[in-house]
This record gives C-alpha cells, sequence and structure tokens, in this order.
C-alpha cells in the first residue's frame, strides 16, 4: 500500500519555493532601454537587512524601507565560466575556438501570475516571519507587470540579435485558476491587461490599475511547459466542491493546517485576502474562525474558476501570437509534444509533461511524475532523434537528478530508471527545467567514461516572482573541435529607477531577508546568477554532421 505522502510532499513544497528566487515590473507603457545588460554586464546584489532576526513581519510592507529591509545596488558582471564536466580527463580545451552559432533562445519559468484578490489563498500561513514565502510575499501585486517588464527585456534583446524561439517552463499560473491564465496570455499578446479581478472595485493602486502590455515580438515563436501550478490548486491539490465554491464565489477560504498534512476537508482557519483598494496591499479576513463573528465575504467573479490540464492547454489556442496553440497543436498526448526550432538545423525539442495525474493522491500534485504512456513516447521520440541524427534538448517542468529528489516513488519509471535511460542518448545535449525557483546547473555524467557522449546538462531557471527575478539566455555553438559549446546567461528584467519593477525588486529581497523558516539562500549567491559554458562530447557520427554548420 502506498504510504501517506503529505508531509513530505509539503516539506519538498517548501524546498521548492525557498531554495531561490526573484521578480520584477515595470511602469505601464514605460520602455525598455536598446542597452538592456544581462548579468555578464552586471548583477543585483541585495545588501544585508538592518536587523535580523527580522523586527517587523512579512505583511508590514510600508515599513521595509524604514528597518532596512529590500535595498539592493547594481555590481559588477559574472563571466561565463567553463565547464568542462562532461569531457574526458584528458580532454584539452586549449586553443578550440567557436565556428558557428547553431541557435539562439531564451527561458521563462515560474511566473507565477497571481489572482492577489482570490479568496482561495493560502495567505494566513504566509504573514508571519516563520510562515512559508509561497503562500503570501508582497512581490504577488506585481506578477503581471513583472512578466511584462520581461517579456520588454526579451523585446529589447531581440534587437541586438534575433530569437529563434522562447520556451517557458511551467507554473504559469499561481492559483490554477482562469482568469489567472488568461492575464498570462494577454501579456504575451500585448493586450489591456487587467489585474483587477474584484467586479465591483475601482481600481486606483498602482498594482491593480489596467495597464498595456507590449506583447512578445511576433517574430519570436514561444512554447509552453506544463507546470504543477498549472492544474493543482496551490500547486498540489485538486479542488473538491467547498474550494471550488470558494474560488468563485464570496465566501474567504476556510481550511486548517493544509501546510503540515490537513485535507481540503478540514477547517479553522480563514485564510484572508488582499485588499485591492491599499497600497501595500493588506491582507483582510485572515484569521482562527472564532476570531470573526460571522464569514468574511468578498465579491464573487466566475472568472476565477479552477482549470485542470485539458483546460490549461485548450486557452493556448486563444491567443494571437505564434505559433498556433503554441506546441500543444502538435501532442498526440496532452501536455507532450516536440518541435524543431530551425529550418535544416539537425535539433529537435522535446516538450515534456512530467506533472502528476490529476487523479493522484491528495496533495501529491507538486512532486514530479511519469506514467507508462507518457514514458513511452518519450522514449519513441528519442529513438527517432537519435536515429535521425539530431540533436535533442528535453523541457519538462521538474528537474531530475539532483540533491533532494523531487520525485513521486511511484513513478513510472522511477528517477533513477528515467536517468539511465537518458543515458543510453549520445545526441541528447540538455534537461531543461524550473520549479525548483533557482538557477543551477547540473552535469548528468557518463555511466561509461569511455563514452562521455552519453553525458548530458540539465540547466534549471529561477522564478519571475521571487529572488533572483530572472530568465536565461542560450547560444548553442559548433566549436573548431566539432565538440559543443552551449552558452548560458541570466537576465534580471529592466527595472529603471522609479518603476513597479524597481518596487517589486526591492519587495522579492525583502521577503528573502524576512521569511526565516526553513529559509535556504539561494544557489549562487549573492546575485542568484551563474552564467557558463557548458562543453558536450558529440558522438564520432554526429560530429560528421555538425562539422556542416
Amino acid at each position: 500500500m502506498k504510504k501517506n505522502l503529505g508531509p513530505i510532499v509539503f516539506a519538498i513544497f517548501m524546498f521548492i519555493y525557498l531554495t531561490g528566487c526573484e521578480n520584477n515590473g515595470v511602469s505601464n507603457n514605460s520602455p525598455v532601454s536598446t542597452s538592456v545588460p544581462t548579468t555578464l554586464e552586471s548583477t543585483v546584489i541585495p545588501v544585508a537587512a538592518s536587523y535580523y532576526p527580522p523586527v517587523i513581519l512579512p505583511n508590514e510592507v510600508n515599513k521595509y524601507s524604514a528597518w532596512g529591509y529590500g535595498n539592493w545596488y547594481y555590481g559588477p558582471g559574472i563571466p561565463f565560466q567553463k565547464r568542462l564536466d562532461l569531457m574526458p580527463s584528458t580532454y584539452s580545451n586549449i586553443g578550440v575556438t567557436n565556428s558557428s552559432y547553431l541557435l539562439h533562445f531564451f527561458t521563462m519559468s515560474d511566473i507565477h501570475l497571481v489572482d492577489v484578490q482570490s479568496p482561495a489563498q493560502v495567505l494566513y500561513d504566509g504573514l508571519k516571519n516563520d510562515g512559508a514565502i509561497f503562500s503570501y510575499s508582497a512581490t504577488m501585486l506585481y506578477s503581471a507587470q513583472v512578466f511584462d517588464a520581461a517579456i520588454r527585456t526579451v523585446n529589447s534583446l531581440n534587437e541586438k540579435k534575433s530569437f529563434n524561439f522562447g520556451l517557458f517552463l511551467g507554473d504559469a499560473i499561481n492559483n490554477s485558476q482562469y482568469n489567472e491564465l488568461r492575464m498570462y496570455m494577454d501579456v504575451l499578446d500585448g493586450k489591456t491587461v487587467n489585474p483587477n479581478s474584484d467586479p465591483l472595485l475601482t481600481a486606483s493602486t498602482d498594482y491593480m490599475v489596467p495597464f498595456q502590455a507590449a506583447g512578445l515580438n511576433k517574430s519570436i515563436p514561444w512554447y509552453q511547459t506544463i507546470g504543477n501550478h498549472d492544474h493543482f490548486w496551490q500547486g498540489s491539490f485538486v479542488p473538491n466542491d467547498y474550494l471550488n465554491n470558494c474560488l468563485t464565489g464570496r465566501t474567504v477560504l476556510n481550511i486548517g493546517e493544509i501546510l503540515k498534512g490537513a485535507d481540503l476537508n478540514s477547517r479553522g482557519r480563514y485564510m484572508g485576502v488582499i485588499d485591492g483598494s491599499t497600497e501595500y496591499g493588506i491582507v483582510k479576513y485572515a484569521g482562527l474562525t472564532e476570531e470573526f463573528s460571522e464569514p468574511p465575504l468578498v465579491n464573487a467573479n466566475p472568472e476565477r474558476r479552477y482549470i485542470n490540464k485539458t483546460g490549461f492547454i485548450n486557452e493556448f489556442f486563444n491567443t494571437s501570437s505564434n505559433p498556433v496553440g503554441h506546441g500543444f497543436a502538435n501532442n498526440t498526448i496532452p501536455g507532450c509534444y516536440t518541435f524543431e526550432p530551425k529550418t535544416g538545423l539537425p535539433v529537435k525539442i522535446i516538450v515534456l509533461d512530467i506533472t502528476q495525474e490529476e487523479n493522484c493522491a491528495t496533495g501529491e500534485g507538486s512532486i514530479g511524475s511519469l506514467n507508462t504512456e507518457r514514458y513511452t513516447w518519450l522514449v519513441n521520440e528519442l529513438e527517432n532523434g537519435q536515429s535521425e541524427n539530431k540533436l535533442m534538448i528535453i523541457a519538462a517542468h521538474v528537474p531530475i537528478g539532483i540533491a533532494a529528489s523531487l520525485f513521486d516513488n511511484a513513478s513510472t519509471p522511477s528517477q533513477t530508471d528515467l536517468i539511465a535511460k537518458l543515458h543510453t542518448y549520445s545526441n541528447l545535449i540538455l534537461w531543461l527545467s524550473g520549479h525548483v525557483h533557482r538557477n543551477m546547473i547540473t552535469p548528468l555524467l557518463s555511466p561509461d567514461p569511455t563514452q562521455p557522449e552519453l553525458g548530458f546538462w540539465e540547466v534549471e531557471t529561477a522564478s519571475l516572482l521571487y529572488f533572483p527575478q530572472m530568465f536565461r539566455l542560450f547560444d548553442i555553438v559548433r566549436n573548431s573541435d566539432n565538440t559543443i559549446s552551449i552558452f548560458t546567461t541570466n537576465v534580471n528584467p529592466y527595472a529603471p529607477t522609479g518603476s513597479l519593477a524597481a518596487k517589486s525588486r526591492s519587495y522579492a529581497i525583502a521577503s528573502m531577508q524576512l521569511f526565516t523558516r526553513i529559509y535556504v539562500q539561494p544557489s549562487y549567491v549573492p546575485t542568484g546568477a551563474y552564467n557558463a559554458e557548458l562543453v558536450k562530447q558529440l558522438s564520432p557520427q554526429m560530429q560528421n554532421i555538425i562539422k556542416n554548420y
């Protein structure tokens, strides 16, 4: 019998949210400089908080500045670190040059676009210093504006060097709500975005006022990967009837200690709601049920309804940007598809849904999983790519082979068996993921030292909602010795002084400083950024093919 993984799942869930993060937004219609820097030129460095342990609470946003939380400055850039981990010990890179560029693309992950006024969040669990940063963070106020800032930054970078495509690695939305997904689409399509989901509120605060999104440059095709937050409430649960009624109705969610293993039928605490009419997004209606003489009510909105995986996928056909369906038009198995990003170039992208099925055990939606159908599909696509002599990149929301396993023990195959199978394909070069909200690079070495080409790189992309608020650029090049190099560069969304992006960045840093329970510093402190050149050995056959490009 399968064990109840509730407490373990939530420990993993906390790890996911606390191991590195950031976010930014922009003033409405503010242009982005054509000289926007990457972290090769400059980095964002947090200033140590004036008081530790914290003397204010995370939701006392109006006190952040006065108490020294959320300060930062621009520091020097970080050069590429050359990584030869996958290469033979006898390999010498001396004298090797980059001969030709093959592919240029970007990744973004874990945007977590939030309906801050939703009455079905878990805000109460994040209002104290020993709470959970993913339950409440002041950066939630600006998730749509930050996403717009990142897209504007991509557009600026595209003017210098055109992207072949963009890849979004999952957790587009935070609470699996329809209106969150529509805001996400509207940002990418360049429409007017309305963050205000209260139908009776006249918006006046900067984070609630509708704004004109820039939209991703129409010349850049973009593709979507599914994350756990995209079809599980709070990234972990399929809603029951009570929760569905809270999402679209007037009643503020009343639930037990769900982050400590309580189920959806538990009661005892009102989770609260953000008051969008207040400058600092004050949380109201949060507390123990006995503190309220009657249930707190908000204005209902049917557009807050829960969407499952099928609903999530279908909505990607209702956009004005390219391509139709953003990859999902090419799938035979929901959430899984392939595409070839550049005509004539032997490179294949495999987008894999590695999230749980919606009939999984309650609360287990946050951990990765495969089933026989999706695994069989993956192996078939890898076999085809190998036989067709194409380099292959897998994009999946959840990382593999990291220190704290994020896979369901009941997954078919197990994580160990999955990695062993991947190590049989010499043309696999990258596994791209998000989920853990950090920038991390992990070499998955060949099990056979005499065949180093069987190793591949895993590259994680941080969240836009939490520090260090970054996305990634990738450049794949052929080298003069017919190896390849994968250059990966972190980018902070453009945040001019006084912009909403700069305000959000400050809030992201303050949140990092204020949440003390199980808080783990982001990888690559203090900036959270890491730029690298990842060298990969090719098989003799692929060397002969790629030397023509």
